[in-house]
């Protein structure tokens, strides 16, 4: 007989309904389903496949609904919260939260998912036989990532972080699970664990693995670079001491762009008609 734990999807026969529940058994063993987690009629005798797990007090228990994740089976989660010191909660499908422990997230809060992020995890029983989640590892990612064609080559896709490091940030496709590699210098900023993010890629590798971007193509920056300048203007007053005579020296210390971009977003602004430029100023139509 195959013991029952925490966890299983198994096929377990109705013994009788007791009240607000009823009793399933595999032979040996009785588990209580409560009434709220029965999603058809059920029949005394019949077979019903069912979702083990344990209450607080570690009593197992069953559920006709079946998760969309499961032991030694991965998939993406739905947070449905965060909680300091705790960890994320998630959904796998069923009416039990799962918890992704808090020393399996990110060091820095500001990098722990928030609700409607997702997680590509897996469910462990701790030795109460309690369900927590457990995060991906890359030895599983590569036995599970598919291979890129040629044809992904500067294109853009939506991607999810499973590992943040120092040095970049590592990424699962949505629909289909592209591996992609972003590095640090192709980013403005860290993005958080499990947030949905279009990536565009830059290189695809022989193994089919993929390098990405998170930064704008040239022709988007351009957009950015003048939204940078109009804000500084708006900031300022409407008005500045900077226009198409300005040092090199002078534009990158304040904008941080080189002249020949800083001159791209003037041009833009300008034929927008929302600046003019007049005696070395350039101030707000």
């Amino acid at each position: 007989m195959i013991e029952l734990t925490a966890g299983d999807v198994v096929s377990l026969t109705v013994v009788k309904e007791e009240g607000s529940k009823w009793l399933l058994t595999n032979g040996a063993k009785e588990i209580s389903l409560n009434a709220s987690e029965v999603l058809e009629p059920l029949t005394v005798g019949e077979k019903v496949e069912v979702f083990l797990y344990t209450d607080r007090r570690g009593e197992l228990h069953a559920t006709t609904a079946i998760p969309t994740i499961r032991k030694e089976q991965y998939g993406w989660a739905r947070v449905l919260r965060a909680v300091k010191h705790e960890g994320a909660y998630v959904d796998i499908g069923t009416s039990r939260e799962v918890l992704v422990r808090a020393e399996d997230l990110p060091k820095l809060e500001e990098l722990w998912p928030q609700a409607g992020d997702h997680l590509y995890i897996t469910l462990k029983p701790d030795r109460n036989g309690s369900l927590y989640g457990r995060l991906i590892t890359e030895e599983k990612v590569a036995d599970l990532y598919e291979g890129a064609l040629e044809d992904q080559f500067n294109k853009n896709i939506i991607a999810r972080p499973y590992r943040l490091l120092p040095v970049g940030t590592f990424l699962l496709g949505v629909e289909q699970p592209f591996r992609i590699f972003v590095h640090e210098t192709e980013r403005k900023a860290e993005p958080r664990l499990g947030q949905d993010i279009s990536v565009r890629i830059i290189d695809v590798k022989e193994d089919g693995s993929m390098n990405g971007s998170l930064l704008p193509r040239k022709h988007e920056r351009l957009s950015d670079d003048a939204e940078q300048v109009l804000a500084y203007l708006q900031d300022v007053g409407g008005r500045m001491p900077f226009g198409d005579k300005s040092s090199p020296d002078e534009i990158k210390d304040m904008f941080n762009m080189s002249k020949a971009s800083f001159k791209r977003a003037l041009g833009t602004l300008m034929k927008e008609r929302k600046i003019t430029q007049k005696d070395g100023w350039t101030e707000i139509v």
